[in-house]
Order: structure tokens, then C-alpha cells, then sequence
């Protein structure tokens, strides 16, 4: 009996990679540059599963053009707006995710890009490597505070929390606002007070986004949200890039409205807005937050578990629409 076939739009980590090819007939995509989009409809033909990332439009073109043999779609990402989940439910696919694996290590790097705008670092790094620092001065580059400051999070999930529980470490006050507030116990572990979105934008000092892309989140940082924002307050993204009104951001840091903002993902990736990318007071990373060698080797892992468990006759443990199964 011939083997399931297997199509990955990225050539994976070792572990990953071995355990896939022990159980199926796989197709790497082995190039360091994405796939183009006329290679992955070609590929992902007859294929009975495609393992892809967030950079692959899973739509009704491309699942049209890999035929009724397909039966899932397992995404290296824990965001899934790139999927059109309803249109692989029509068509009785199951669509998964990689969540859980992924929370520390984003709320690491959002702190990192938080510290990094708070104290200049992107400026000073290139001062440092242009052979032009002539020495320490007084107010050379000199930044804001992070110690005491007011934390605003807006998103409350497994990344949100994290980020809450690492500022015990700098004595910050934490407020944050989510659709669903969080327990009491949660809140009095994290030291975390529940505000509305117009207190959280009105009083944080730094805003931290850790929201999903959904239809109400789209620009929910806009014009209006920035004008709320103290003068002396920083954005931070590492959720998704659309919910960041771009235009509108680079419209507040040229009025100065807002102190600066750092972002690990954008509107129309990999296209950044070019009004952000000469500016000093932005830090600007390429989508970052999850990079981690063991991070990403575990998500890696959990889509090539989901694809051995669907033709194993099991239920894949991330499923995005079990009423498929």
C-alpha cells in the first residue's frame, strides 16, 4: 500500500523533518526564500496533507487546485488568519495550529523590543558600529525609564499573562483589557488590574499587543487610539501586524503624539510602511517573536504530530475544526 504524500512549504528542523519522512512521502520545499505562489499550487496537488506557514494563503485557490485527495492543512503558526478555515470545512479538511508552545518565548522578545525602544538601543547600536561615537557624554541618547512605569496589555491570553508576570521584576503597575476578563486568582498572581481599552490606551506608559487578527482587532490601534496615548508612551506589536493602523502610527510619531513604538510584524509583510523605516524612534524586527531554535522546532513538531495523527485514525490535538473529524 502506497505511503500518505506530503507536502511542506519549508524545509522544517531535523526532528521534525525525520519524523515526517518516517510516516509519509513528503515534499520539502528546500529553497531559504518562500515558495511563489504559482509553485505551491503546483506542488500542493494530489498531495493528502500541506503543512505550510503563515506566509501561505490557504484559500479556496489553493485548495482547489490540490484536489479532493487533500484532508489537511497543518499551519507552523499559532495565529491562523492566513487560512480560511469555513472554506477547508466545506470541503471536510482539517485545519490546525501550533498554540502553547510559543508563549514564553514571544513575551521574551516582547520585552525585548520593549527595552530595546525604552533606551535607544537600535541608535546606539548603530552609533557604536559607525566608527563615529567619539565617547560617553552626558544626554547622549538618552531614554526612558522602564522601573516603576505603567504596563498596558491589551490581550490577556497565554502571551499576555506572560508579559504581565515578567514586569514583577521591574516594579511596574500592570492594567490590561481583554474581551473576557481574567480570574481573580490570575489577576492578584499577575498584580494585573482589568480597565477598559480607553484607560488602558489613556494611562499605560508602555502598550503591549496581544491580541488575534479578528474583524473587531483590525486597526484597533488607529488614529483615535494613538491620540488617547500619553506623549511619553510607546507602542509595542508582536501580535499580528494589521491590527496596527500603520499610516496612522507614522502620522502620531511625526506629531509626536506618541515617544516611539517597536514592531515585530506589519500590515502588509514583508512590506513595512516606509514612513516607519528611517525613523529613530521606532525599533523594527522581522517577525521575531517565536524564534527560538527549540521554540520553533516545537511547532514544527506539533503540525507533523497533527498530520500523523489524522491518518492514524486519532483526533490532531490542535484541530481548528473538529466538526470535521
Amino acid at each position: 500500500m502506497s505511503r500518505r504524500k506530503v507536502f511542506a512549504t519549508h524545509k522544517l528542523f531535523e526532528e521534525p523533518r525525520r519524523l515526517l519522512t518516517q510516516h509519509f512521502d513528503v515534499e520539502f520545499w528546500e529553497e531559504e526564500e518562500r515558495p511563489p505562489r504559482a509553485e505551491v499550487l503546483k506542488r500542493v496537488a494530489g498531495q493528502d496533507a500541506l503543512i505550510c506557514l503563515l506566509t501561505e494563503k490557504v484559500n479556496d485557490e489553493l485548495l482547489d487546485a490540490a484536489g479532493p485527495q487533500l484532508r489537511m492543512v497543518a499551519n507552523v503558526a499559532v495565529g491562523f488568519d492566513n487560512i480560511d478555515v469555513p472554506a477547508c470545512t466545506r470541503r471536510k479538511i482539517v485545519a490546525t495550529n501550533t498554540p502553547g508552545v510559543l508563549d514564553e518565548t514571544t513575551a521574551d522578545f516582547a520585552w525585548t523590543l520593549l527595552m530595546a525602544v525604552a533606551r535607544r538601543l537600535g541608535q546606539g547600536e548603530a552609533l557604536a558600529r559607525s566608527g563615529n561615537w567619539r565617547g560617553w557624554s552626558l544626554d547622549q541618547l538618552c531614554g526612558a525609564d522602564v522601573w516603576g512605569k505603567t504596563l498596558g496589555i491589551l490581550g490577556f491570553g497565554r502571551i499576555g499573562k506572560a508579559v504581565a508576570r515578567r514586569s514583577q521584576g521591574f516594579g511596574m503597575k500592570v492594567i490590561y483589557n481583554d474581551a473576557v476578563r481574567a480570574s481573580g486568582d490570575a489577576e492578584k498572581e499577575l498584580r494585573a488590574e482589568f480597565k477598559t481599552r480607553e484607560e488602558v490606551l489613556a494611562e499605560a506608559d508602555f502598550l503591549s499587543l496581544h491580541v488575534p487578527l479578528l474583524p473587531d482587532t483590525r486597526h484597533l490601534i488607529n488614529a483615535e487610539s494613538l491620540q488617547r496615548m500619553k506623549r511619553t508612551a510607546f507602542v509595542i506589536n508582536t501580535s499580528r501586524g494589521p491590527v496596527v493602523d500603520e499610516a496612522a502610527l507614522v502620522g502620531a510619531l511625526e506629531a509626536r503624539q506618541i515617544a516611539g513604538a517597536a514592531l515585530d510584524v506589519y500590515e502588509q509583510e514583508p512590506k513595512i510602511h516606509p514612513g516607519l523605516v528611517g525613523r529613530k524612534d521606532v525599533v523594527l524586527a522581522p517577525h521575531l517573536a517565536s524564534a527560538s531554535v527549540a521554540t520553533r522546532t516545537k511547532m514544527a513538531l506539533i503540525a507533523v504530530n497533527n498530520v500523523i495523527a489524522l491518518f492514524a485514525g486519532q483526533k490532531p490535538a490542535t484541530a481548528l475544526n473538529p466538526e470535521v473529524l
